[in-house]
């Protein structure tokens, strides 16, 4: 995707789950929140990969706004109210001119995130 003249919005997210037994509950969750943002007004771009024993979630916004009213409603409400009974994490949010790459987000993640 080519590079925005208004910054986009870029959240970074990784979720480690507390037991085996969380596992379930989180993909309980977890499926119904992305199909809720694939479906969210202002998501640019939306992808989900396994870095040890983080579950990351990588998604871009045409703006803050956009993703803030993805996150305060709907399934993923629903998760984020059970969230720390089945799992530990940690977000990272900024603003960019592009779509980062996996290597770049990570590594931004990794030096700025803060814990859920």
């Amino acid at each position: 995707m080519p590079a925005t003249k208004e910054p986009y919005y870029v959240s970074v997210t990784g979720l480690k789950v507390k037991s085996f037994l969380s596992t379930f509950v989180f993909w309980r969750h977890a499926i119904p929140s992305r199909a809720q943002a694939k479906q969210a007004n202002g998501l640019v771009f939306l992808e989900v990969k396994r870095v040890e024993q983080y579950q990351h979630t990588l998604s871009v916004w045409k703006n803050k706004d956009a993703m803030i009213a993805y996150r305060d409603s709907g399934a993923h409400l629903v998760a984020i109210k059970g969230f720390r009974k089945i799992a530990t994490g940690k977000v990272y949010g900024f603003e960019a001119n592009s779509i980062p790459s996996w290597e770049v987000a990570l590594n931004l993640w990794t030096a700025n995130a803060s814990d859920v």
